[in-house]
């Protein structure tokens, strides 16, 4: 499997959740109830960026050089990460209802940005033995196992 598959794959794991929270955070009634949901989410998009940044932007910084897209990336990797402090933090229960709903779209953007500009650069950018190693490396550091295709 390559990398963009594993990391796709992963982006719809993360927009179930994203939706699902965005409808839980409208109707939540207490602070503590958002804070406990966004911990969750925050352990699954937090691996998966650094995964992101270990793997696929680190093979694609020599080609797309220190200011490009992955400048961007970087940036808004550590805008969610910064948001889920800020939840976390919160002190009233519509302060962290916003910064969620604000999070949620920054993800959503993100996800769409990697999508449809970085993941087919990416493709064209590195080679299929490039892609297929970091997908093995991928499935390593999460701890699958990966199946043999014939």
């Amino acid at each position: 499997m390559k990398i963009i598959e594993a990391l796709l794959g992963e982006h719809g794991a993360l927009y179930a959740q994203l939706e699902h929270l965005e409808r839980a955070v409208l109707t939540a009634e207490m602070l503590a109830q958002i804070q406990s949901q966004m911990a969750l989410l925050s352990a699954a998009l937090d691996t998966h960026a650094r995964l992101e940044d270990r793997l696929l932007f680190t093979a694609l910084d020599p080609y797309l050089g220190p200011m490009g897209p992955l400048t961007v990336m970087r940036m808004e990797h550590d805008q969610i990460e910064n948001l889920f402090s800020r939840i976390s933090q919160a002190s009233s229960l519509s302060e962290a209802q916003g910064l969620v709903l604000q999070l949620i779209h920054i993800a959503r953007d993100h996800f769409a940005k990697e999508e449809q500009v970085l993941f087919p650069m990416a493709v064209q950018i590195l080679s299929q033995e490039t892609l297929l190693e970091l997908g093995v490396r991928w499935s390593e550091q999460r701890q699958v196992v990966i199946l043999a295709t014939v």
